[in-house]
């Protein structure tokens, strides 16, 4: 799609005229199967692969249909959505005391300062003392410098696990490039 960048592509259908079944959701279809392009005979750039008329037929088919599947995911919109805290702690005094602004409230210390992304699924306050409190017991935070944010990882949902190579297979490289090197030495040594 870009014809000089590595990035990947995304294609948004936003509307404002969602049918029923599509309100409050978002569909999230994957095309990084070899099923959805083809390659270039002469890359472009750095663009090497390319969407054919029938490439856009099997993505319309997975939006029309609306369901779930390998390659098609459907999520309520609040899955992605976020709330961004403020983790304050106290600033205090060299005899430990916390320091207090002209409101009689904690100073929050500058250096020490967090921020927590919550879900918005998940109540606040529930997080904050299960997930802050244990490890920073003075901590605290204001309701009013929350932000609320969304955010789609196509990795976290569409990530295929691949396990690592086994001990064998990495020795046996290993060996192999020893042997090269070896090789590549006594080249330079004995000329």
């Amino acid at each position: 799609m870009f014809y000089n960048t590595g990035i990947p592509t995304y294609i948004f259908v936003i509307t404002n005229r969602k049918e029923k079944q599509r309100k409050g959701k978002t569909q999230l279809i994957n095309t990084t199967s070899e099923h959805f392009y083809s390659k270039m005979r002469k890359s472009l750039g750095k663009k090497r692969l390319e969407f054919l008329p029938e490439h856009i037929a099997i993505v319309d088919k997975l939006y029309t249909d609306f369901e779930e599947n390998e390659y098609s995911k459907i999520f309520a919109n609040k899955e992605f959505g976020y709330a961004q805290i403020t983790v304050h702690r106290p600033e205090r005094d060299e005899q430990n005391k916390v320091i207090l602004d002209k409101k009689g409230n904690p100073k929050s210390n500058s250096s020490l300062k967090d921020y927590e992304n919550i879900p918005l699924k998940e109540d606040i306050q529930t997080f904050f003392e299960r997930e802050v409190v244990p490890f920073a017991p003075d901590a605290y935070w204001n309701e009013d410098e929350t932000k609320i944010g969304y955010e789609i990882n196509f990795n976290k949902y569409f990530h295929q696990y691949t396990p690592p190579r086994t001990l064998k297979e990495i020795a046996a490289d290993l060996f192999l490039v020893e042997e090269e090197t070896e090789n590549l030495l006594n080249e330079i040594v004995n000329g």
